[in-house]
């Protein structure tokens, strides 16, 4: 029996794998089954691996300034965007005789600009087409000089247009308001313009003078009397849109009256006054 249990423990031991050793920790490490030398590093997930590659970012220097150029492109948009939003509900809360009135006005500028250029073209075929092109374009200087006279104030207008008054008993009213009249005004096509006797011109400028205005450095007193020449269907709607000149000043208790007339005389002049360094460059 004796020799039949050593062999049968011999035959065990063959079959049965000899036990790995544990690791004895080195004094000053912590406990625990230390892994064999040259053994592979688990293997990782998807999900780690995906985590690994994002974090932490590598920026490059060119993502970094291709990030820069979309962050102000988006915040642009977003301006413009939020811009055309204000605007378009300034006009949605419009009335539908205001925004038939601003359609209006536009398109009377269109065909104001396009008959301007059909002018010019026709002045131009004048000038190829006569056979005595030096008389015509005598013809011509001599108009432009008129119109250019006209602009400067250097010479007496009439025509069709406005007259608009501004009573101001309250005192409110102020350079900046009329101004903007003179600024609305010709931006509807006004040809000469003159408030109370002096002539505005291209250089014209207002001031606040006590409880009174100037007009290029002249008193004036209200009520402020504006006489337009230009087309009386373009100048009155322009001084009545929504938000414009005349709710303007009647939010500041004055009172405005508009009169259309088919002749409107602007006889204040100004002097023409001789530049001290510019001349023709044709001289």
């Amino acid at each position: 029996m004796s020799n039949l249990d050593e062999t049968g423990e011999n035959r065990l031991r063959r079959e049965l794998p000899e036990e790995v050793p544990a690791a004895v920790p080195q004094a000053g490490e912590p406990e625990g089954v230390a892994e064999p030398e040259g053994a592979a590093a688990p293997a990782l997930t998807g999900r780690q691996r995906l985590v690994k590659g994002l974090w932490p970012p590598r920026v490059t220097r060119a993502q970094l300034i291709v990030a820069v150029l979309l962050f102000g492109l988006g915040f642009g948009l977003a301006v413009q965007v939020a811009s055309n939003s204000e605007g378009d509900d300034a006009l949605r809360g419009a009335r539908q005789e205001d925004l038939v009135r601003i359609l209006d006005e536009l398109d009377d500028r269109t065909q104001r600009l396009e008959d301007e250029k059909q002018g010019l073209e026709k002045q131009r075929d004048e000038l190829e087409n006569s056979s005595n092109q030096a008389e015509e374009a005598r013809r011509q200087t001599i108009e432009k000089e008129r119109q250019l006279g006209v602009l400067a104030g250097t010479v007496a207008a009439e025509g069709p247009g406005i007259t608009m008054t501004i009573e101001d008993t309250k005192g409110t009213v102020e350079a900046d308001m009329l101004l903007d009249a003179i600024q609305e005004l010709r931006a509807a096509g006004a040809e000469a313009i003159q408030v109370n006797g002096v002539r505005v011109v291209a250089g014209t400028y207002l001031t606040d003078s006590g409880e009174s205005v100037s007009v290029d450095g002249n008193k004036i007193n209200a009520p402020y009397r504006f006489k337009v020449i230009g087309k009386p269907q373009d100048l009155e709607p322009a001084l009545n849109i929504p938000g414009g000149v005349v709710q303007t000043l009647e939010k500041e208790q004055a009172t405005v009256t508009v009169e259309r007339s088919d002749k409107i005389v602007v006889d204040a002049l100004r002097a023409a006054k001789r530049p001290d360094y510019a001349r023709s460059s044709s001289q």
